[in-house]
C-alpha cells in the first residue's frame, strides 16, 4: 500500500524539498515538483476517488495509468533541507531542464530567463552584438511559447494591434531573451482565430481570441536576417512589460498592446 504521509516529525525536518515522480514500468521521470509537508504524497497519489473519470492534466493521466496497472507512483527527494521558497524554485527549474518530456504545464521558475541552452547561445545573449534599426519594425516577444512552438508559430498569434497602425511596418521580430530568433515579413493580419489559422489550430490547439490578430507571412530576405537574427536587442529596447514594441530608424519606440 502506498504511503500518504511523513511519520510525525519529519516533514518539519525537511522544510522545502523537491522531488521527482517516477513511472515504474520504465524507470522514467515524468514529473518535478516542489512541496513542504506532505506534497510528495499528493502528487503520487493524485488520482480521483474511483479512479475512473477524464483526467485532462499529463501528470494525473499518467498516474491513472500507472495505478490502473496495479503498481505505485515511485518518486525521490532529490534535495531537501531548502531553507526558502526561492531556493527550491531554483532547484526544481534546473531539474525540469534536465529531463525532457515532462508532464509539468510550465517551466520552472526564471528558467526562461537563466534555464538550459547552448553555451553558444549563452555567449550570443551576453556578449552578440546589438542589431541597428534599419526600418520601421515590430519587436515581439515570444517568451515560453518559444519553447512550444517554431519561433515563426510563436510570433504570428496573437497580438493586440490597432490594424491601421501594424499594416505600416513590413518587418517582425521574433526576441527570446533579448536575443532575436527570427525575421519575419508579415503579408496580411487577419482576426486571431482557428478558422483564420487552421495549420496553428492543428498543430497547437490554439484558443479563439476575438480582440486579438495574428499574421501570416513568411522569412525575411537573407540579407534582412543576417541584420538581425542572433542579435541582441539594444538595451534601450528592453525592460518592458509589455510584449510588442513599434520601432523606428530614428530610435523612436512606443511598447504597445493596443
Amino acid at each position: 500500500m502506498s504511503r500518504d504521509s511523513f511519520p510525525p516529525g519529519v516533514a518539519e525536518q525537511l522544510r522545502w524539498y523537491v522531488y521527482r515522480l517516477i513511472d515504474p514500468r520504465n524507470g522514467e521521470t515524468f514529473y518535478v515538483g516542489k512541496g513542504r509537508g506532505d506534497r510528495v504524497f499528493q502528487h503520487a497519489n493524485g488520482l480521483p476517488a474511483d479512479g475512473l473519470e477524464e483526467i485532462s492534466d499529463p501528470k494525473l493521466e499518467r498516474i491513472k495509468e500507472i495505478k490502473l496497472s496495479g503498481l505505485d507512483v515511485s518518486h525521490v527527494i532529490h534535495l531537501h533541507g531548502i531553507a526558502t521558497p526561492q531556493r527550491a524554485f531554483d532547484v526544481e527549474a534546473a531539474l525540469i531542464d534536465a529531463y525532457p518530456g515532462l508532464t509539468n504545464k510550465v517551466r520552472g521558475q526564471g528558467s526562461n530567463d537563466y534555464g538550459i541552452r547552448h553555451v553558444e547561445e549563452i555567449i550570443r545573449e551576453y556578449a552578440g552584438e546589438e542589431f541597428v534599426v534599419g526600418e520601421p519594425l515590430l519587436l515581439i516577444s515570444i517568451g515560453r511559447t518559444y519553447y512550444e512552438r517554431s519561433p515563426y508559430d510563436a510570433v504570428r498569434y496573437a497580438w493586440k494591434v490597432n490594424l491601421n497602425r501594424v499594416k505600416r511596418y513590413k518587418l517582425v521580430l521574433a526576441q527570446v531573451r533579448g536575443l532575436v530568433v527570427g525575421a519575419y515579413r508579415p503579408a496580411r493580419w487577419l482576426p486571431a482565430s482557428r478558422e483564420n489559422f487552421p495549420d496553428l489550430a492543428s498543430r497547437h490547439n490554439i484558443p479563439d481570441i476575438s480582440d486579438r490578430h495574428g499574421f501570416v507571412g513568411k522569412d525575411a530576405e537573407p540579407e534582412i536576417l543576417r541584420q538581425y537574427v542572433n542579435k541582441r536587442v539594444p538595451q534601450r529596447y528592453r525592460g518592458s512589460q509589455n510584449g510588442l514594441r513599434y520601432l523606428k530608424p530614428d530610435s523612436q519606440t512606443v511598447p504597445t498592446f493596443c
